[in-house]
């Protein structure tokens, strides 16, 4: 079992980024472009719990903006629990994280965003 607590120092400014910009659509109120770039934000963050717990703080906080109730629903579980998955190395591979898909469903990660992980993710050390 690969235990995951420390993003590499790589793949921090593609996280924050995403962060960011989704930061700034939610406020200008583009709410779609918002929601997509905190998927993005999920799919490179999901293996370490910090970032992981993160991203679902502002999905649950976005679902509180929009007065989303399944989101908000969706969003509690997963922060409560995505961490501790992420911890163990127990995560669906490429989920975007949001109460309309499943939380164990693995999904396709986008290219430009396997690239990112691929290249960023080289030579971690899973014990730190």
């Amino acid at each position: 079992m690969e235990i995951y607590t420390t993003m590499p120092q790589s793949l921090v400014p593609f996280f924050e980024a995403e962060l960011k910009t989704a930061k700034e659509f939610l406020d200008r109120s583009e709410f779609s472009a918002c929601w997509k770039h905190y998927e993005r934000a999920h799919i490179i963050g999901q293996k370490y719990p910090y970032q992981h717990s993160v991203v679902h703080w502002r999905m649950l906080c976005f679902g509180i903006r929009i007065k989303s109730w399944p989101e908000i629903a969706g969003q509690i579980p997963r922060l409560l629990f995505g961490g501790i998955k992420s911890f163990v190395g127990h995560v669906p591979v490429g989920n975007t994280g949001g109460a309309d898909v499943p939380p164990l469903k693995p999904m396709t990660i986008p290219e430009d965003l396997q690239k990112i992980i691929d290249l960023n993710s080289k030579n971690e050390d899973t014990s730190k």
